[in-house]
């Protein structure tokens, strides 16, 4: 099988010499391929030249950002996608059953198990964990900012991004449109993930499946900050309210709307910029990866 593999250089904790190692780990477990680095910006568009030279195993090495920008270009082509989690949290590999160790990895992509699992997107731009609305948008912007003046490392910059966001809550307005029919809502975070997410501990964050084909939309309902703390803590306790959060069940497509011009969208721990409406759709089945042929999704 032709493989390459595209190792984002400026991602996650990808040192000097992770090429190198990227190859050993791959030789090992049996796999012959290439390995280039490249940089983030630019991962898609590699991926997208290798789908139409027909390269039948396109490896991503990097975070959950890399991984969505590959899997975009991967989606519906005749390539397969393999893992190989460099990143700082790795949601996307650990919901698959990939081991974080880089031998381990290397190991699932030779075995050769390869399963269709689905895809979201907004307004054509892919995502393989979720994307939201809100408040976690600025936290993003605020500790990609500070990681870049400062230096700070990305769980410390989070922390203090958290506490800033905090200190100027406020909610969005946003009409959200389904087949079931449309409403108006206030709400300080709306989250859409690729399938369903779990909330309470100790899976809060996790998936219990990749291909059920269908979005996962909560929207939560406080509109002050304790508020949204309590209800926060009460969902990762499993304490349900209905004026806690609303989730809608069986969505494949929701549109979002908003007066604004741009809403900042965060997807896969990256944030952008888009013009309303947002279009979300799930699209199931489209990607092919190699992943363990017994994982149980949601677990590490």
């Amino acid at each position: 099988m032709r493989a390459i593999t595209l190792v984002n250089k400026g991602g996650g904790s990808v040192a000097e010499g992770v090429a190198d190692r990227i190859g050993e780990a791959l030789a090992a477990a049996g796999v012959d391929s290439e390995v280039v680095l490249v940089e983030g910006k630019d991962c898609a568009a590699r991926a997208a030249d290798h789908v139409k030279q027909g390269v039948e195993l396109i490896i991503a090495a990097g975070g959950d950002g890399t991984m969505g920008a590959v899997a975009g270009e991967l989606a519906g082509s005749q390539s397969t996608m393999g893992i190989l989690p460099l990143g700082t949290l790795n949601h996307f590999a650990r919901d698959l059953g990939i081991p974080g160790d880089l031998d381990e990895a290397a190991r699932v992509i030779a075995a050769g198990s390869a399963r269709a699992i689905d895809l979201a997107e907004v307004n054509g731009r892919s995502f393989v964990n979720n994307a939201s609305i809100g408040l976690y948008p600025l936290m993003v912007m605020d500790r990609d900012a500070q990681r870049q003046s400062l230096g700070r490392s990305k769980r410390l910059a989070m922390l203090v991004a958290s506490l800033r966001t905090m200190a100027r809550f406020h909610a969005r307005r946003l009409t959200l449109s389904t087949d079931g029919g449309e409403a108006r809502v206030d709400t300080p975070l709306l989250f859409v993930g690729n399938n369903d997410y779990e909330v309470a501990l100790p899976a809060a964050g996790q998936r219990k499946s990749l291909d059920a084909g269908e979005l996962c939309v909560m929207v939560m309902r406080s509109k002050t900050l304790p508020g949204f703390l309590a209800a926060t803590g009460r969902a990762l306790l499993g304490i349900r309210r209905p004026d806690d959060m609303v989730k809608l069940e069986g969505v494949r497509r929701l549109n979002v709307d908003s007066p604004r011009s741009h809403l900042t969208v965060a997807m896969d721990g990256e944030t952008l910029a888009l013009p309303p409406p947002l279009v979300f759709r799930i699209r199931p089945g489209a990607l092919k990866v190699m992943a363990p042929a017994q994982a149980r999704l949601g677990k590490a």
